[in-house]
């Protein structure tokens, strides 16, 4: 039988790259889209919601599940202990490199052995959240391609947005260099809110 705690993040590196995977295959697209369109498309056909406004909302929810996964699924007082841990024999090592100290020098590449060990721990820590929260986006993300207006259609209220220091931009558009205005849009609505949850469920930025 698999140990599922000792080759739990292995697996779950996997996995995440299968999902990734399937972004290229657009049999998989079209599905998951049309799947996820039964529960979302009628905010847009029925409501009249706005697709920017859809955009704000899910990518909303991605900041506030994706937070939330990480806050139940990472030790942050085991991390934050490595990391505090790490400073200061960083601070040590170069002391001791310095002065010449080979004596010191060689016990503390010792313990950065250790250290290693217990970053790389921490590490493996953050695919099984990464997992789970793409597990999660990629049915979204597959939806808003599935009813992203198509690249050159007139644009209107409901299918574009304005951004700063760009203007007005199709959704389907490109916002700047290669990036696509739903992407940047749906970044930064995810970021934003992502940001005010960490701060209140005192969490770290990963």
């Amino acid at each position: 039988m698999v140990d599922l705690k000792k080759h739990g993040p292995t697996i779950a590196l996997l996995f995440t790259m299968l999902v990734m995977l399937s972004y290229g295959i657009e049999w998989v697209r079209v599905t998951v889209g049309s799947v996820m369109d039964m529960m979302l498309g009628p905010f847009i056909d029925v409501l009249g919601v706005p697709f920017f406004v859809m955009i704000l909302i899910l990518s909303s929810m991605t900041g506030l599940y994706s937070s939330l996964v990480q806050k139940y699924t990472i030790d942050y007082e085991k991390m934050q202990e490595v990391q505090a841990k790490a400073r200061v024999f960083q601070k040590e090592f170069r002391e001791a490199q310095l002065s010449g100290d080979e004596k010191r020098i060689k016990k503390l590449q010792g313990k950065q052995e250790r250290m290693m060990q217990d970053q790389l721990d921490i590490s493996k820590q953050q695919f099984t959240p990464m997992a789970i929260i793409l597990v999660l986006t990629v049915p979204i993300l597959f939806w808003l391609l599935f009813r992203l207006p198509p690249v050159g259609a007139e644009m209107t209220a409901a299918s574009g947005i304005v951004l700063p220091f760009v203007g007005a931009v199709s959704l389907s558009g490109v916002a700047f260099w290669i990036v696509p205005a739903w992407i940047l849009w749906y970044m930064i609505c995810s970021l934003a809110i992502s940001q005010v949850i960490r701060k209140s469920l005192n969490i770290g930025g990963i």
